[in-house]
């Protein structure tokens, strides 16, 4: 068994776990079922034969046949609630599980790393969690009916066997025929919808990526570059689509023919014994009969089995989400961190992107307690990376980042970002209410605390200004707001969350300067009593920063406050002298 089919069914064994009673009652009614589907035929048979045989008066045959047929709709009347207690199994154990994939899949996304979501597309992630949610119940559905199969071709060949051996062999060996081309073509078609998965996979990232960007599509007039993005795509997919498909008509190919051969078999068996006195008419009717129900239960099965191998190569794909380890992760032994000065600490801190060179090597820097800290530098030059690794969606390569005198790695990720505020450059807000929005803050706040932090963040006069006020929809993204709506509601979102330390990424260039104004008398009031982390871009912010960190290559060159940095020949004062329209410049 590979690496793949071993994590697959480890898997499907935890999941079923806490529902075990139910996954054996499922199993004991397909079981039933497929003795009962072997058992009717034999009792129509006998039924049949004492018809047949019966040389008295008429009147008295339905007496003599009674218990027959008594047995017969009994046999009818279990399978009916057998099948109903079989759905009714269904109903409690299916609904719970695609609720404990979803939820489980979900929280085990949400801990990947940051690098793991930059490297994948958001729609093939939730492509795979649906395609593992409805492969994973295709997959059960499929095991119980063959369960029911597999157990009714065994009592067929068994009651055969004791009616007429010779009909048994030609049925088993019918069945191994059968089953021996199922078994030989299983892992092509599971390997072929693995591709396949893989495929439809990327086609819906791209097609999610291409909506999300509908914008910039339309701006830029690419409607028919991203057609034809799309339509490769779609022809990769269709491609593997039609690759597979022709494994699988062939499979159906071979079933077809050792069918034909069955019955031609059986048909010709039967009238040849049966001229020569050796088969009873009743024998007749269960050969045929019970052939025909093999025949056709192991037909359906053999359309499962297909749709099975298909659901479970998307399944091996999809559990690439689950089954790939968590690039950062809490120590067994992790503490909720603690904030009461908001001081932060940069030990000998080494780091660099997957394999490229050292951006930052043996960076020792050092915020106090309530500083307000901005961050200057070209693009590129490692003022995100510092940002981000104090939230910790990256790891250092070595050294330490403290806080409070807390070492961020034996803390927990929770406990750390709660007791930091971040606004990005690029605000982004769920498609929910702004209400919902502001409160992502602090879920526990209250419908007034939420006011009253969007009035100190001034988006209250805006949001009062909507027919729905705080129960409009912000649109994908928060794409209903303006750049300036959004960059406030994310003010209000930080107040608040009212953590101790606050990190933003100041973009305010693109617009009016009423909105500017606003927001920097949000940011002010924000700032206050807080340690404060800015990448600043605009000249007023950088004037009242306590200190400024000026970065090149992900080195620090030049620590000092405003004024200090301007009264020496630095490279921020040549970058100061470069400004335009109150802005550093991104080049020298």
């Amino acid at each position: 068994m590979n690496k793949k089919n071993s994590s697959l069914n480890n898997f499907f064994l935890n999941l079923i776990k806490p529902y075990s009673w139910y996954v054996i009652g499922l199993l004991l009614t397909a079981a039933y079922w497929g003795i009962n589907n072997a058992l009717s035929p034999y009792v129509l048979k006998l039924i049949i034969d004492k018809v047949a045989a019966f040389s008295g008066n008429k009147s008295a045959l339905f007496d003599a046949i009674k218990p027959y047929i008594i047995v017969y709709i009994t046999l009818w009347v279990l399978i009916a609630m057998d099948m109903r207690f079989s759905d009714w199994l269904r109903l409690k154990l299916f609904p719970y599980l695609r609720y404990d994939l979803v939820n489980n899949m979900f929280a085990y996304l949400n801990q990947h790393s940051h690098r793991y979501f930059q490297n994948n597309f958001a729609g093939s992630l939730s492509n795979k969690i649906s395609d593992m949610t409805a492969g994973t119940i295709s997959i059960f559905t499929t095991i119980d009916d063959a369960a029911a199969q597999i157990v009714g071709l065994i009592i067929a060949i068994i009651s055969m066997l004791l009616v007429q051996p010779i009909f048994a062999l030609i049925l088993f060996v019918w069945a191994i025929t059968f089953l021996g081309v199922a078994i030989v073509y299983f892992k092509p078609v599971q390997d072929l919808s693995n591709i396949f998965a893989t495929s439809k996979t990327t086609l819906v990232g791209k097609i999610v990526d291409s909506i999300s960007n509908i914008t910039n599509l339309r701006l830029f007039s690419r409607a028919d570059f991203e057609n034809q993005v799309i339509r490769n795509a779609t022809q990769d997919t269709t491609d593997k689509d039609q690759t597979m498909q022709w494994t699988i008509l062939k499979m159906r190919i071979y079933w077809d023919v050792s069918i034909i051969v069955l019955i031609a078999a059986n048909l010709s068996m039967l009238v040849v014994m049966y001229s020569k006195g050796q088969v009873s008419i009743g024998d007749f009717s269960f050969v045929i009969s019970l052939s025909l129900s093999i025949f056709y239960n192991l037909w359906y099965l053999a359309s499962q089995f297909v749709h099975f191998a298909e659901e479970l190569g998307k399944c091996r794909q999809a559990l690439t989400l689950i089954s790939e380890p968590h690039e950062i992760t809490d120590q067994p032994d992790a503490q909720p961190l603690t904030v009461s000065q908001g001081r932060i600490e940069f030990q000998n801190v080494s780091f660099h992107y997957d394999e490229g060179a050292h951006l930052f090597k043996n960076k020792s820097v050092v915020i106090e307690p309530g500083q307000k800290i901005g961050l200057v530098g070209l693009s590129g030059s490692g003022k995100s990376t510092f940002v981000n690794l104090i939230l910790r969606l990256f790891d250092v390569e070595s050294g330490k980042i403290l806080i409070d005198g807390q070492n961020i790695r034996e803390v927990t990720q929770e406990s750390l970002r709660e007791n930091i505020a971040m606004i990005p450059q690029d605000v982004t807000l769920f498609h929910r209410t702004l209400m919902e929005n502001i409160r992502y803050g602090r879920i526990d706040a209250s419908d007034a605390e939420v006011v009253t932090a969007s009035k100190r963040a001034h988006c209250h006069e805006f949001i009062s200004k909507l027919p729905e006020q705080y129960d409009a929809l912000v649109g994908e993204r928060g794409i209903k707001l303006s750049g300036g709506q959004r960059q406030r509601i994310a003010i209000a979102r930080a107040m608040l969350k009212n953590a101790p330390i606050l990190i933003l990424d100041e973009a305010t260039s693109a617009l009016d300067s009423l909105t500017e104004k606003l927001i920097q008398d949000g940011l002010h009031v924000l700032m206050q009593n807080r340690t404060t982390i800015v990448i600043a871009h605009r000249l007023s912010t950088l004037s009242e920063m306590d200190r400024i960190l000026v970065f090149e290559k992900g080195r620090i060159i030049e620590d000092g406050s405003h004024e200090e940095l301007l009264k020496i020949p630095s490279h921020y004062s040549r970058m100061w002298k470069m400004q335009a329209g109150g802005f550093l410049p991104d080049a020298l």
